[in-house]
């Protein structure tokens, strides 16, 4: 890990890390509320549709994304129907967001990396979580997600940092390593506890949640 003078920048994801993970448990709770024998099997075929119809990456529609998974997995019904309980399933993690806001006021640049569709900026409307953040790294803008590992080099560009003073953390061990093949720091998040004892050990943060509302 670097020192706290080396880190610049903390970067979040935010399904598993800033909310609680709407797409793999919606697509569970979908499979299941369906009857579909292959309802533990969804959140998987889920993320593989997601980035082969192109719909992450902002190159395909919700419309081809769901298609797709009606005909792979026999889920029924309309794409308004079937977004409804992903959307749900993305509540927003309060401790996290005064986490966000504490790094912020104590001068680290903080930054959203998600691969994440359209559908992220529904929930903004609803949840009102960007304005916490300086930058924001979608996956539906950049044309490429965390699968891509050109991704965390024209990042690092875009921040105008070098690798090692950007901290990343995720809740996938997958892109918590191809992270730090490219020089970042990462934390692969569990729970906010934990995050916030190796936040205090790094950058000196309180181990503890502040009043920040």
């Amino acid at each position: 890990m670097a020192s706290s003078s080396e880190i610049r920048a903390v970067l979040f994801d935010y399904g598993g890390v800033l909310a609680e993970e709407g797409f793999f448990n919606g697509l569970r709770r979908l499979g299941r509320e369906q009857g579909l024998s292959n309802a533990d099997e969804l959140p998987r075929i889920g993320l593989d549709v997601v980035y082969e119809t192109g719909y992450v990456t902002g190159r395909g529609s919700e419309a081809a994304f769901w298609e797709q998974m009606r005909r792979r997995t026999g889920l029924r019904g309309g794409d308004a129907e079937l977004r409804w309980p992903i959307l749900e399933g993305f509540v927003l993690r309060p401790g996290m967001l005064a986490l966000v806001r504490e790094l912020r006021e104590a001068g680290y640049r903080v930054g959203l990396l998600s691969d994440q569709t359209d559908w992220l900026d529904r929930l903004d409307e609803r949840d009102h979580f960007y304005q916490a953040f300086d930058d924001l790294f979608i996956s539906y803008r950049l044309g490429m997600g965390k699968r891509d590992e050109v991704l965390f080099d024209q990042v690092a560009q875009t921040l105008g940092l070098p690798p090692a003073a950007i901290l990343f953390i995720d809740d996938n061990p997958g892109n918590v390593e191809r992270a730090r093949r490219h020089g970042w720091q990462a934390i692969r998040f569990t729970n906010e506890e934990s995050l916030r004892g190796q936040l205090a050990e790094l950058l000196g943060l309180s181990p503890h949640p502040n009043s920040i509302e």
